[in-house]
């Protein structure tokens, strides 16, 4: 029996072209050719003043929490239900996260709890496209102007996805992106830092390039290149860009084919909604879909524990998602919850994510569902 896994790299065709042409060409560190021509792309296609490439979503979360001038005991406002990355880069510069309880229908911050999480020390708010699927922006944008707020999305699963037929990681002042490999668009590793704000755009670069205005010398913009802020190295190399620019020429392709798996999985999941045994995704009428992960919702965790050791003895590889971060060591030293967080909770104990990559097979996505069907008929009631 083949094995079906959970995500697999999907090549477009001229990866490995790009990336010969970048070692020719003799550029193999940060900003050149390939990485300009991400950047290109990203702005026009999300429509914000400046992208700049990094080599990971994490960075360019750091990046911004640096631009938003985080400080100790400053707080940011966010799911619990999301990667460590999205606290972390701000408890890096002493920031403290502050969670705030999920949507039960997207899975995102549940705006209605946003305004009375805020305190005197509130500096941001960072809303989380859980698969895709954007957040209520109207109502966080309304929030954080009238509290005078930054604004950072974690767009990392949200490439080519809408708000109200408006690009995700163009609300916020600042947003990031993923191309880890898990993701529609990959790089292996990879990332980029998304900036609607102008006034931001020189000091990014200057914290992406060491704390240094090398960006700026080489454009001609002084006599010389010196230390004038903090920062790191956050550029990714040429291998990494030349890979990735290659993923993006391709991007409408991969997410259609993502989308016809992700709507084979809702037809053939109907019937067992249906009878009671899950519930499939909701996407509001004013968001769009990317196909980023299709996942289920199954009645409690020793139902969840059972379908997954289920489907993995049948070599499919199913998982779950995040543990909520208010429930791990960290979270616990680092931040606080602004409040109860039941429905974070209840989500992160009963989704069952599917595989989903592109090229997925009707007879594998049939095998999914039926195997999946059989676990959960054959699942303990707990009493």
């Amino acid at each position: 029996m083949s094995r079906i896994p959970f995500t697999r790299a999907h090549l477009t065709g001229r990866e490995l072209e790009y990336i010969a042409r970048a070692v020719s060409e003799n550029h193999l560190s940060g900003d050149g050719g390939f990485t300009k021509r991400c950047n290109a792309w990203l702005e026009e296609r999300i429509g914000c003043a400046k992208a700049l490439m990094t080599p990971s979503c994490t960075a360019a979360l750091e990046m911004a929490a640096i631009l938003a001038d985080i400080g100790p005991g400053d707080e940011v406002i966010m799911p619990a239900f999301t990667f460590a990355s999205t606290a972390n880069a701000f408890v890096l510069r002493g920031g403290v996260p502050v969670f705030v309880d999920i949507d039960p229908v997207t899975f995102n911050l549940d705006h209605h709890l946003i305004e009375q999480a805020v305190t005197p020390r509130t500096r941001a708010i960072v809303p989380v496209h859980y698969a895709g699927v954007g957040c209520e922006m109207d109502a966080i944008l309304d929030i954080a102007t009238r509290h005078r707020l930054y604004v950072i999305e974690d767009a990392a699963q949200g490439i080519l996805s809408s708000y109200r037929g408006r690009p995700l990681g163009s609300f916020g002042q600042l947003a990031a992106l993923s191309f880890h490999e898990t993701k529609n668009v990959v790089a292996g590793e990879g990332g980029a830092l998304l900036i609607n704000d102008p006034e931001l755009i020189a000091r990014a670069e200057i914290i992406r390039e060491k704390g240094t205005n090398r960006t700026q010398f080489f454009r001609g913009q002084g006599d010389k290149y010196t230390w004038v802020d903090i920062g790191s190295s956050y550029l990714p190399s040429e291998i990494v860009s030349a890979f990735l620019l290659a993923q993006l020429e391709n991007a409408d392709a991969i997410q259609h084919d993502r989308l016809r798996i992700w709507n084979a999985y809702y037809d053939a999941f109907e019937p067992l909604e249906a009878r009671g045994f899950l519930l499939r995704p909701t996407i509001p009428s004013d968001r769009s879909n990317n196909a980023h992960a299709f996942y289920v919702l199954v009645r409690d965790l020793p139902t969840r524990t059972h379908v997954i050791e289920s489907l993995t003895r049948q070599h499919i590889s199913a998982v779950f998602h995040y543990v909520p971060l208010d429930t791990s060591p960290a979270g616990r030293r680092y931040a606080r919850a602004a409040g109860p967080l039941p429905v974070t909770h209840s989500i992160s104990e009963r989704i069952i994510r599917m595989p989903l990559w592109v090229g997925m097979t009707a007879d594998e996505i049939g095998r999914v569902v039926a195997e999946t069907a059989d676990a959960l008929a054959a699942a303990p009631v707990i009493a």
